[in-house]
């Protein structure tokens, strides 16, 4: 972990990559408040110097709209003790960069996150010759091809990223579709708050739970039913592996405010129909765009 710029009285906010990383962007645009990054190798990281209270709140990219689910993130959930405070949608517009003077023709490596590739396949599929390479960040990508200085070198990143790192633009918008987005959840420890309003607060509000059931037939929809019987609708759900071999937790996150009348009993039925329960927080939702 390493410290961004200080800017006294802003918002501290642990994110996963360097400056200059899309995680940054989903803080600034969550937070009315200005902020000071926090840099985080992985995502496990964000995960525990906000559960140890090193840093007050973190990002955590859940989901792209092309490449689905980043699971890495619902295990940080799974095993730190979080609450959810709200979420941010990022527009992700992703860049070929290169140093100063080369061209796409000249790179034969390009660097960038596992998912960040993912979103590029269109891209990379037209360019055999540029051998994909996973690194852990898309600005770290970038920061790495800025001192290497190397003109066959390229990193799959933002604008933002080739401002910080000197980097030149040499193709823009690869993504495979110009509506990819990535949705982040803000975390903090159980009853930190925010320290004001998210920029696009809404009315209409979700919940997110951790839920875990026993290895039996009809056991997942069991534990479904009590909000298919309220009208409460579910908009993720995700599986990962549990403590115990062979057994699964569900991420899930309601289209409902837990303290309302309807969820709060449908919540109270579904503790006692499953093995565990974690209700992980309330929060507006962001609205899309």
């Amino acid at each position: 972990m390493s410290s961004g710029e200080r800017s006294p009285g802003a918002v501290r906010v642990a994110i996963q990559g360097e400056l200059g990383a899309y995680s940054e962007e989903a803080a600034r645009r969550f937070f009315a408040e200005p902020i000071d990054p926090v840099p985080c190798r992985e995502f496990r990281e964000v995960g525990t110097v906000v559960a140890r209270g090193v840093v007050p709140y973190g990002l955590l990219p859940i989901e792209n709209t092309v490449a689905g689910s980043v699971v890495a993130s619902y295990d940080v959930l799974a095993t730190e003790t979080l609450e959810v405070l709200g979420e941010v949608i990022v527009p992700i517009h992703h860049c070929l960069l290169g140093v100063p003077g080369t061209s796409v023709d000249r790179i034969a490596r390009v660097l960038s996150h596992p998912v960040a590739l993912a979103q590029c396949g269109r891209f990379l599929l037209e360019h055999p010759s540029i051998e994909a390479v996973a690194v852990y960040d898309t600005a770290g990508a970038a920061r790495e091809v800025a001192s290497s200085a190397d003109p066959c070198i390229g990193a799959i990143a933002g604008r933002a990223a080739a401002e910080r790192y000197g980097l030149e633009i040499l193709a823009e918008n690869i993504e495979d579709r110009p509506d990819n987005q990535t949705r982040f959840l803000v975390v903090a420890r159980p009853g930190t708050g925010l320290p004001g309003s998210p920029r696009a607060a809404s009315s209409a509000r979700k919940t997110a739970l951790l839920v875990e059931t026993e290895n039996r037939p009809g056991a997942l929809v069991q534990v479904l039913l009590p909000f298919a019987n309220r009208g409460i609708n579910l908009s993720k759900l995700e599986s990962r592996p549990a403590a115990v071999p062979w057994t699964y937790r569900f991420f899930m996150e309601l289209e409902a405010d837990a303290a309302s009348e309807d969820a709060e009993e449908a919540l109270a039925e579904v503790r006692r129909r499953a093995a565990a329960l974690r209700i992980l927080g309330s929060f507006p939702r962001w609205p899309r765009e």
